[in-house]
């Protein structure tokens, strides 16, 4: 089956054949049973880390490696439902089509995670800078309002960033989800 897509907005063609008996479905079907596991396996390890910052009570004094492990159990554990689902084969229709395949099969809220994550590791960065490098500076200016502030921003961007990617680029096409894929133009 041949399945040709046109948009208006981008004046692109895209052609792709799709065949059910494809030996790349079965190499498909194993990278995302190996996502699933390594998913699965981060999450386990994130878990084990973040009960022991909470067994010795140091997640009140390392606030922002604590997030760091929060984002990364939360990345291992949305990847794991997404290839799921993924695994599962589900065919998309109507709006509930619509909106797993803005979060869920786009991966969108992966990468939320993820990048939350890289901007939690900058502010991780900044502040062990400031301690090492100006401490007499950092114990007058760095205040605990402002760790929890870098918190929120790490969570808060990471989403609207790829939130508004995700809706403005993803839509489903006869049952297919087609992420990132239609940009309003393009670049010369």
């Amino acid at each position: 089956m041949s399945v040709v897509m046109t948009t208006s907005d981008v004046d692109q063609s895209w052609t792709s054949t799709v065949s059910s008996s494809s030996p790349l479905r079965g190499v498909d079907f194993y990278f995302q049973c190996a996502v699933a596991v390594i998913g699965f396996v981060g999450a386990a390890a994130n878990a084990f880390v973040l009960c022991g910052l909470v067994a010795s009570k140091q997640h009140r004094k390392l606030v922002l490696i604590f997030n760091q492990n929060v984002l990364d159990l939360c990345s291992c554990l949305l990847l794991v439902v997404t290839y799921a689902l993924k695994l599962g084969n589900i065919r998309l229709v109507g709006i509930r089509g619509y909106w797993l395949c803005i979060f869920l099969f786009s991966d969108n809220l992966v990468w939320c995670s993820m990048n939350a994550s890289v901007i939690n590791l900058a502010s991780i960065t900044v502040e062990r800078y400031l301690k090492v490098v100006h401490p007499s500076w950092s114990k007058k200016w760095l205040r605990r309002w402002l760790i929890y502030a870098a918190v929120a921003f790490a969570w808060i961007s990471g989403t609207v960033y790829n939130m508004a990617l995700a809706f403005s680029t993803s839509t489903v096409i006869d049952g297919v989800c087609y992420a990132y894929v239609f940009w309003k133009r393009r670049l010369p």
